[in-house]
Formats: structure tokens, sequence, C-alpha cells
């Protein structure tokens, strides 16, 4: 299984500001001694020698991930970063859809998405809402979206009914799914391929009560390879956003060493934070897990055209 980022923010898309660039180069020249910069050689390696927060960025697209496996395709959420998919994939012969929940950070995307105009692509949805299908077609009727946009979608489209801790076979993955603790219900999904197992869960306000005694969610999260979770906050804010749905850094590593997950990717990251507000979480979450004295954990932080292969 390969699986790739295209949208790793959460809530609103959120494009790097001038500010942002500028403290950015700022940092950059604060780094810098004369011999950095003689020539394009040493210029290349002192670039390459910042800090990824620095030369790179987390990137501000909303919820998307790409799942591939031999010819299966999966897009786990439709957010902005679909857009920015259609643009770097060629359109297979089909799309299996799986959408933790409609809010709008998670469907955005679909209007901007070029494969879903190819009549030659199909579609097949997953989802535990009864209500599906309309909740999909009405973000492209008027007024929220022009005219052409109904009219034009690709209508090769076929929507699923799944339930919760009822594992099904697609192309040979077993998949598996529960419910996560989100305003409006948010489901988390398990991929299971050749003794490799992957967990995307994102939009949930983790409790103790999920990671403490806990059977419920076994079959979905226990002894996963990666997982993908929610991490928007940091614990300050956990306390004072109660009920917005999402989670800190500290509680996704609690919850992923309970259930025996190896690596952890911080997903959803809060839209008000920078690059380097997002560098240092990834650092706190480092330290905690040693501080509980499992550094045996990797914690990774999500980032857009990252790719991850099990």
């Amino acid at each position: 299984m390969t699986i790739n980022f295209w949208g790793v923010r959460g809530s609103v898309p959120t494009p790097i500001s001038p500010q942002q660039v500028q403290s950015k180069i700022m940092a950059a020249i604060q780094r810098a001694k004369p011999s950095d910069l003689e020539n394009a050689e040493t210029r290349a390696k002192f670039v390459a020698s910042l800090p990824s927060w620095i030369f790179g960025t987390a990137g501000g697209n909303t919820a998307c991930v790409e799942l591939v496996n031999n010819d299966t395709h999966i897009i786990l959420d439709g957010g902005t970063g679909l857009r920015a998919m259609g643009k770097a994939r060629k359109c297979p012969d089909k799309y299996h859809v799986f959408l933790s929940h409609f809010h709008w950070d998670h469907i955005q995307g679909f209007p901007f998405f070029d494969h879903a105009y190819n009549p030659n692509c199909r579609f097949e949805f997953y989802t535990h809402f009864d209500h599906a299908e309309d909740y999909f077609w009405d973000q492209v009727r008027e007024p929220y979206s022009p005219p052409s946009v109904g009219k034009t979608l690709a209508r090769n489209i076929g929507f699923n009914r799944i339930y919760v801790d009822e594992e099904f076979e697609l192309d040979g993955i077993k998949v598996n799914s529960h419910k996560m603790r989100h305003p409006g219900d948010a489901f988390a999904f398990s991929f299971e391929y050749d003794g490799k197992k992957f967990v995307y869960a994102t939009d949930v306000e983790l409790k103790t009560t999920d990671y403490q005694n806990s059977t419920d969610g076994e079959g979905v999260f226990r002894n996963a390879d990666v997982i993908v979770i929610d991490s928007q906050y940091t614990v300050e804010e956990v306390y004072r956003k109660e009920n917005w749905g999402h989670s800190s850094f500290c509680y996704a590593i609690d919850f992923a060493v309970y259930w025996g997950i190896k690596k952890v990717y911080l997903f959803h990251h809060e839209p008000a934070y920078d690059d380097k507000k997002l560098n240092s979480i990834l650092e706190a979450a480092r330290w905690y897990a040693q501080y509980i004295n499992h550094s045996d954990i990797e914690v990774y932080l999500a980032k857009e055209s990252q790719e991850i292969v099990l």
C-alpha cells in the first residue's frame, strides 16, 4: 500500500501568508554565514540544511489522503487537496471514495477535481450516512455552485452504505470502520492488506476512555502499522474548546500507545498555526512519547506531497 497526503489542514483552507513567507526568509538569513553564500554549490547545501519548517511547508489544503494498492485507488475525504491530486494524477478506471463525514472541509474539493468530470471514470462512495447521495449533490446545486458544475459532473457514481465495526473486503483489502467522537459524527477507517494495516482517523475528540481498558474499536485500531490522526489542538486548547470535536497531540500519542500502533502522523492541522508552530508541536509530541517511555513510537507531521509505503 502507498499513502499520499494531498490535504492536511483542518476546518478551512489556509494559504501561506506574505508575513509567513517573510518570516521564513528572515529565519534563513539569520542562519546564513558568508561561507554559505560563496557559490551555487554552497548556497544549495545551505538551503538543504535548513529546518523543514523554513525550507518547506506542511501545506494549506483541507483533508484529502490517497491510498493505492496494486490497481485499487482509494480517496479518503475530498477536501481542497483533491484538486491538487487531480492535477497530478492520471484518471484510473475507478475511484473508491471513503468519506469520514460531510463537514465542508472534507467535501469541498469535488467540484474542482478534474477527474470528476471524466465520463470514463467510475466513482464508488462509501459512507455511514443514510442520505449521503443527497448531501453530495447538494454542494454542486445552485446557488452553492454554478449551474454548469451540477450538469457536467460525471454521473457514473455509486453510493454504498457501510456500518461501523463490520469488516468487508475491497479488492483483497480488509476494510473496517469505527464511529468517532465528533459533532455530527465522523468515522475512522482501517485498511489491511498482506499483513499491513493503515488507519485514517481524522476529526475525533479523544477522551481517556478511548485508551484506558477499552475494547471499543479493537478490530480497527489494534496493532496498526500507521495511523493518521486528528491532533489539531494543543493541550491548553483542548480544555478551552471542549466538544469542538478535535484532539491534542498528547492524546493522539496515548491512543496509539494503547492500541499498539507503530507510527503516528499528526493530521488536521489548526488553520491558525504556521509551519514553525506545527514543528514545535511535532517536537513536543516526540518529547511526550519519550516522557511516557514509548520512544519506540515514531511520530511525524503530515505534510502535503508526503508519501508512506507499507
